[in-house]
């Protein structure tokens, strides 16, 4: 029996969009307000979706206390009340966009999870805008 199971977290982040090989000018022009020196933050929401086959010994496609776990440690501790371009290593050099925060937050749980499960990620920036990876 294939089916997918849904988890939800949340984490409280600062960034700022900057390209570096831009001008101030093209940066503020591009990125507005998101481009502020000071940088801005926001309240993520996060949904991850599995998908796979049923364990016929345990009904589980996988135990949700596992899942939650991982995403505590992996996304939620590493991302939380944490400025994204100054303390965390995976946007030094990244353009921390909503785009490449799934993105990041798709690798590190494909990184640590079977590849028998589909994932899927959504990350909400606001109630009204969410980026989705894979994309469908």
């Amino acid at each position: 029996m294939r089916i997918s199971i849904y988890r939800r977290a949340h984490f409280n982040a600062a960034h700022r969009l900057n390209n570096p090989n831009w001008s101030p000018e093209k940066n503020k022009a591009v990125f507005g307000v998101c481009n502020n020196d000071n940088y801005h933050g926001h309240n993520y929401e996060l949904e991850v979706r599995l998908s796979g086959e049923v364990d016929p010994e345990t009904g589980y496609l996988i135990d949700l206390k596992d899942l939650k776990a991982l995403i505590e440690d992996q996304i939620e501790n590493r991302f939380d009340h944490k400025n994204l371009n100054l303390d965390t290593e995976e946007f030094r050099d990244l353009n921390p966009t909503a785009e490449h925060i799934c993105y990041v937050i798709w690798n590190i749980l494909r990184n640590n999870l079977a590849d028998r499960y589909e994932i899927g990620v959504k990350l909400w920036e606001t109630p009204r805008n969410y980026v989705e990876y894979p994309a469908k």
